[in-house]
């Protein structure tokens, strides 16, 4: 025992906490809220699935996972991750790569082509959903597990919604993307393409269904006011992402400028890139550390040869001459003119500034309200405000993300399932989040992240071959097993082989320990070797007495 294992049981036992003829505290176990879980916008039991995974039971794991989200491979592949930025294995090396696991088991699925499983019951309810982007095909799977019939009505020619028509194949390929949902239909939900639903209350009432789900995302570029005169060929982003998703994107010319600085400017300046384009350059007004786009997707775009010209705005547009406003951050860290101003050639301009949804159709529904952006408001059960319309995924007031509108889906399921049933659906209460504060790893062994191989810049340009390359078996395993287990006994043996006392049973595989509080004495050894902090240290009942076993 270390010099700080002394100090440590010495102020436990201080304080009243440590051994003793008469107990003061007793051990507990417990379990807490790993902050992985918490963070992930799909609401998925991340620790779960990783203990599955790293056991080798790929299926079970998979299982586990789209208990939650129906769509891992696509998710593994254009989430950003949050769960990663929290995880508390950042402190001991590097975060669990669990993006990438997640990929591995969901493209495992589609090579062994494991099914979802029909509900054995119905329950007789019907259930139209507008617009199958992510967030209407994750209600759809979700409401169907509950024995409801669903059909979604999407005005595109394909599902998928933004997934499909603003991600570029190199980050998002097709064919994954087309089997995910194709097994969603699979488990019994009708998809009807090529409909766009103009009047919400007659297709309710003439199709017989009993609750209308809205997710129709956001489609439309907004628009800005460029002083111009004879200007040349300007696009939007998801307009140029779409027509160059299908094979049919428009001629940019050698020089093509990007205006926005979000992770759509990235993929719009990177498809052009790809197409042919001899330089594509972003303009962002404000400076990297400000730009909405991910860290990776610019170091990515960069890598590939788009330039990125920071703190400019464009101020007037003559012809093919670009007139560029060099701006400089005040105290508060907003961009400001200087009036010192640049003159750039552009043959094309594609604006990238942000998308607003299409939701001009409900506004003759009685009861509806809308935001100032035209976003649709819902209360706390994702209820618009006409009885049995809800809403979710961009076109409602929250961030945006193919990961958030998954979990709005799941969500809405949630609820709408509640309202056929006449009650209310309550989200049960949450553990504590557990810190790395709180860990204790006495095993602590650097293992550093895996990286994912991605395919050389110079192949990039040849086309939309997908850059990310997938995890081998090996490394799959390795990336769960590097997974902590925090504020959740993974029986460690850690407390059953430190008990001084022989006070800890162990119950067999999966059921965890009991404590034996006729042997306890309280010494909180079990406590201090429990790695990933399943033990509390509690106060005695005030009487004193020591509970039976």
């Amino acid at each position: 025992m270390t010099i700080n294992d002394l100090t440590k049981r010495a102020d436990l036992t201080r304080h009243g906490k440590g051994t003793g003829a008469l107990r003061t505290r007793r051990p507990e176990y417990v379990d807490f809220l790993p902050p992985c879980n918490d963070a992930c916008p799909a609401g998925e039991n991340i620790q779960a699935w990783l203990a599955l995974s790293q056991a080798g039971e790929y299926e079970a794991a998979w299982r586990e996972l789209v208990v939650n989200n129906p769509l891992p491979s696509v998710h593994g592949r254009v989430c950003y991750h949050p769960c990663e930025d929290v995880c508390n294995r950042a402190f001991t090396d590097s975060a669990v790569s669990i993006h990438a696991v997640e990929r591995f088991l969901g493209d495992l699925a589609l090579e062994k082509g494991w099914q979802f499983a029909r509900p054995d019951t119905s329950s007789g309810k019907k259930i139209l959903i507008v617009g199958a982007g992510p967030s209407g095909l994750s209600a759809a799977y979700h409401l169907t597990r509950m024995g409801h019939a669903v059909e979604i009505r999407e005005a595109g020619p394909v599902a998928g919604g933004m997934i499909h028509f603003g991600i570029p194949a190199y980050r998002m390929p097709r064919d994954e993307l087309h089997a995910e949902i194709d097994r969603i239909a699979n488990l019994g939900v009708t998809i009807t393409l090529d409909h766009r639903v103009e009047d919400v209350l007659k297709e309710k009432d003439e199709g017989g269904f009993d609750a209308v789900f809205i997710a129709v995302g956001a489609h439309i570029s907004k628009k800005i006011d460029i002083p111009s005169r004879d200007a040349g060929k300007i696009l939007d982003a998801v307009s140029f992402l779409s027509s160059a998703n299908k094979g049919e994107a428009p001629k940019l010319g050698r020089r093509v400028a990007i205006y926005g600085g979000g992770n759509t400017a990235m993929d719009a300046a990177r498809t052009a890139k790809r197409l042919g384009v001899d330089e594509a350059m972003i303009i962002y007004r404000r400076d990297r550390s400000s730009m909405p786009a991910h860290d990776f997707e610019a170091d990515e775009a960069l890598e590939e040869g788009v330039k990125i010209n920071w703190l400019r705005t464009i101020k007037e547009i003559d012809r093919s001459t670009f007139k560029v406003e060099i701006m400089e951050l005040d105290e508060n860290g907003r961009p400001q003119p200087t009036g010192e101003y640049e003159s750039l050639e552009v043959d094309s301009l594609i604006l990238a500034v942000g998308q607003d949804t299409d939701t001009a159709f409900l506004e003759s529904v009685p009861g509806i309200e809308f935001e100032w952006d035209h976003t649709v408001v819902v209360d706390d059960n994702m209820m618009t405000g006409h009885t049995g319309i809800f809403a979710g995924g961009d076109m409602v007031p929250s961030d945006r993300s193919v990961t958030i509108a998954v979990g709005h889906g799941k969500n809405a399921a949630r609820h709408i399932d509640a309202f056929l049933k006449g009650g209310t659906y309550r989200r049960p209460p949450r553990h504590e989040i557990v810190g790395p504060d709180k860990l204790q790893l006495w095993y602590r062994t650097a293992a550093p992240q895996v990286e994912q191989e991605r395919l050389p810049v110079l192949d990039r340009q040849k086309g939309f071959d997908e850059i990310m390359k997938n995890l081998s078996e090996s490394d799959a395993l390795f990336e769960s097993r590097r997974c902590l287990s925090c504020g959740n006994c993974f029986e460690c043996d850690g407390c059953f082989g430190a008990c001084p006392e022989d006070a800890i049973i162990k119950l067999g595989p999966g059921k965890r320990y009991r404590f034996d509080f006729n042997l306890c004495t309280g010494c909180a050894t079990c406590f201090e070797q429990c790695p990933c902090h399943a033990i509390e240290m509690i106060d005695e009942p005030s009487t004193g007495e020591v509970p039976a076993a």
